[in-house]
């Protein structure tokens, strides 16, 4: 069962199938508009073994009550599963393989796949580092900074446009990939975020400030004193919240992602906090 189908997984997750002559459920239009439930309703009526789902999907099967007692393997894509969601899928399913799935890439290995949020180990004849997101210097194991890549199979550049080649290649020709990541003792990649949606420097002239976009649950009478009071005990001083601005819903796809760009719409100049 390949949803949704609109995503290049879920349509490729479709096709695979069918050219291997499994049977393939495809939900009808009542279905889809039933979101959701009437996706796992589908997957028990037709006692699906295997499907592909975004995150918000896996986090939305492991909270509901469905059984899915037929279900072998699921393979999660289309952005990071947040290690503490795969944990409760986990547990609620001990007898459902969960898979990682990305762009270009694909861990199914028992042993790659126990490593929640990992992006699997390096290819073979790749070469990567991990390097200070300022000043470029090699981190070690662990250690968390950009992602770069060199090899035989990284593209060498963008034709006709130098301006662009210099952002996106040192000067030994590391391809810079703007991927926050660290590697583990174990060989394992682990991404960690866009570093065009972080905040490199923490300082006021970088004209930037961390901001949380809040959805109140309904009856809560939640502050942005308390809010900013709560990041403030859990994270470095420069990671502190300093503005709250409290909204109806948070934008997502129809895959579940959030929409970071239209949430740059609610983003007005404001003054910073001292908490």
């Amino acid at each position: 069962m390949g949803a949704p189908m609109f995503h290049s997984m879920g349509f490729f997750f479709t096709l695979n199938g069918l050219a291997q002559g499994f049977t393939t459920v495809v939900m009808t239009a009542v279905a889809t508009r039933a979101g959701l439930r009437g996706m796992l309703e589908a997957a028990q009526r037709w006692e699906v073994t295997e499907m592909t789902a975004a995150p918000p999907v896996v986090l939305g099967i492991t909270k509901d009550r469905c059984r899915l007692t037929s279900l072998v393997r699921v393979i999660c894509g289309g952005a990071p599963l947040p290690t503490s969601v795969a944990e409760q899928f986990r547990r609620r399913f001990p007898h459902v393989d969960l898979c990682m799935a990305g762009g270009i890439s694909l861990m199914v290995d028992r042993d790659e796949c126990s490593r929640v949020g990992s992006a699997g180990r390096i290819s073979h004849n790749v070469e990567t580092k991990i390097v200070d997101i300022i000043t470029g210097e090699p981190l070690s194991v662990g250690r968390k900074g950009e992602l770069c890549v060199r090899g035989p199979s990284i593209m060498t550049g963008y034709v006709g446009d130098g301006e662009a080649n210099a952002a996106a290649f040192d000067s030994e020709g590391w391809l810079k990939t703007g991927d926050l990541c660290y590697i583990d003792q174990d060989g394992f990649l682990f991404v960690v975020d866009r570093l065009k949606e972080l905040i490199k420097y923490p300082h006021d002239e970088a004209g930037e400030i961390p901001m949380a976009l809040v959805v109140r649950q309904p009856g809560s009478k939640v502050t942005e004193a308390q809010v900013m009071e709560h990041v403030a005990k859990q994270v470095a001083p420069y990671k502190k919240v300093r503005k709250v601005l409290f909204i109806d819903s948070i934008p997502r796809s129809p895959a579940g992602k959030i929409l970071r760009r239209q949430l740059s719409d609610h983003m007005q100049p404001c003054h910073v906090s001292r908490l």
